[in-house]
């Protein structure tokens, strides 16, 4: 049984290429009937922000990935934050120490750097366990603690990435635990992972570098390793860079905000790097658990598509029962929709369905059924098929609508087509130049839904209103 984990550190809100990692160690705890860890990996007081653990915790609740043990759900391998976990940390330290595999270091940090600065000089890599101090202190947690390592070849098995070996060349001493009494993460991870039972560790790209210092540390601990899992990095739009809270990337949670539902971003990240090796390109949940395989993901990296993300989404909204619909956008109507009842909500949002790509544009979709908007004369004067005509023609053609309208008792759709129709042939005009003025004069919004299902919502008395206000307007 896969037993697997997400670590991240609340240095910062997670991103797109964050929580992928996240999910493909989800689903493949979920695949195989397996149990997923939610660990906080909280040992650099330095970088950590404030909100950062629950920024974690809500952007994987946005996502529907769930945990079986973790900082808020009590198991027997807690606790699950870092912070709370230094006496472990401590003993270890104290063990590697008795089998003479770590030592206290006493250099500070300007004979660090004259150590740096001669190998520069002697154009060769810095190697710490080159300069190990002959007759250490005793540690006594105000130095660093350092990995005493036996430099060796390895050869290892990565679950994306196939067969990988490393020299010795690359193995070096590194510290265990710093000064001010917080692990690092290539000493901590190791130590969590054995005792929370974790067999499969899946990390991005960035990590892969370290792999043989980890495996010196797996020996001389005597820990059996997992099995392990490099996802590529996940690349920004312009596909040549990894995707980063540095270069902009855009919180997950920004993506909630903005109205992007679970399921779009669930699919979009799990096809970033991934597929079941056919032409699919929607999956459910369900799909995904059932298909998903690590052997199936690539091994360069994925560009993160927003534009594919927000065509995703579209295609979520208008797959969704409006029903559902109307609860999910509960939060996005514009508040001049407040003490409207559900029932008229519900017929906008059917007429405003296909057009939502996201749900935050529901009030510009939306807001003029719920309000008079100002009058603006340069949607009118810009638009390609009206600024042919002088403002004198224009009235005319919006009194004949109104009188014409004013017949019509807007009890169908239908009803209202018709008398469209009528003026197209009183008129003699194209529906592109007609039918686009009476849109812009009875909303005076950029955009509608079709014109006849606008009208019949907005009823007969807002629009013989509205259209007189604009006459007088013109």
């Amino acid at each position: 049984m896969i037993r697997t984990r997400f670590a991240p550190s609340p240095t910062g809100a997670l991103h797109a290429g964050t929580v992928r990692t996240a999910l493909f160690a989800w689903l493949s705890a979920r695949h195989s009937g397996g149990q997923f860890l939610l660990r906080i990996e909280d040992t650099d007081k330095s970088r950590e922000v404030e909100g950062g653990i629950q920024n974690i915790i809500e952007s994987l609740h946005y996502l529907g990935i769930d945990w079986d043990e973790g900082p808020d759900k009590s198991g027997p391998h807690g606790p699950y934050l870092q912070s709370q976990r230094l006496k472990i940390y401590n003993e270890w330290g104290e063990k590697l120490i008795k089998q003479g595999r770590a030592y206290a270091d006493p250099y500070g940090p300007q004979e660090l750097e004259s150590f740096r600065q001669a190998a520069k000089d002697a154009k060769k890599p810095f190697l710490y366990r080159e300069h190990r101090p002959e007759n250490p202190p005793e540690w006594d947690g105000k130095q660093p603690l350092r990995f005493k390592s036996e430099p060796k070849e390895y050869h290892w098995n990565d679950e994306v990435l196939g067969d990988l070996s490393t020299g010795p060349e690359v193995v070096d001493d590194f510290i265990l635990i710093k000064s001010d009494g917080y692990p690092t993460y290539n000493f901590a991870h190791i130590i969590d992972d054995q005792l929370m039972e974790i067999n499969l560790v899946v990390r991005s790209q960035e990590f892969i570098s370290s792999m043989p210092i980890f495996l010196n540390l797996y020996e001389a601990l005597e820990f059996e390793r997992p099995q392990f899992a490099t996802v590529p990095m996940v690349l920004g739009d312009e596909g040549t860079t990894k995707l980063s809270k540095r270069k902009g990337a855009k919180q997950l949670l920004g993506y909630k905000k903005m109205g992007v539902l679970p399921a779009a971003m669930l699919n979009a990240l799990a096809t970033t790097g991934w597929n079941d090796g056919t032409e699919q390109e929607i999956f459910s949940i369900d799909e995904l658990i059932q298909k998903f395989s690590l052997k199936r993901v690539q091994k360069s990296g994925a560009r993160f598509d927003e534009q594919r993300l927000i065509w995703l989404n579209g295609h979520y909204i208008r797959e969704m029962p409006i029903s559902e619909l109307l609860v999910m956008v509960k939060d996005f109507w514009p508040p001049s929709a407040n003490g409207s009842d559900d029932n008229f909500k519900q017929k906008v949002l059917a007429l405003v369905q296909e057009r939502l790509k996201y749900l935050s544009e529901l009030p510009v979709l939306s807001n003029f059924f719920f309000e008079d908007l100002p009058v603006d004369i340069k949607l009118i004067d810009d638009n390609n098929q009206l600024k042919k005509f002088d403002h004198e023609q224009l009235k005319d053609w919006l009194t004949q609508a109104k009188n014409e309208l004013e017949k019509n008792d807007f009890s169908s759709v239908e009803a209202v087509a018709g008398s469209l129709n009528m003026l197209l042939e009183q008129t003699s005009q194209k529906p592109a130049v007609l039918f686009s003025l009476i849109r812009i004069a009875t909303t005076w919004a950029p955009a509608s839904p079709g014109l006849a299902e606008t009208l019949q919502l907005l009823g007969k008395d807002k629009t013989l209103a509205r259209l007189e206000g604009s006459i007088q307007s013109l």
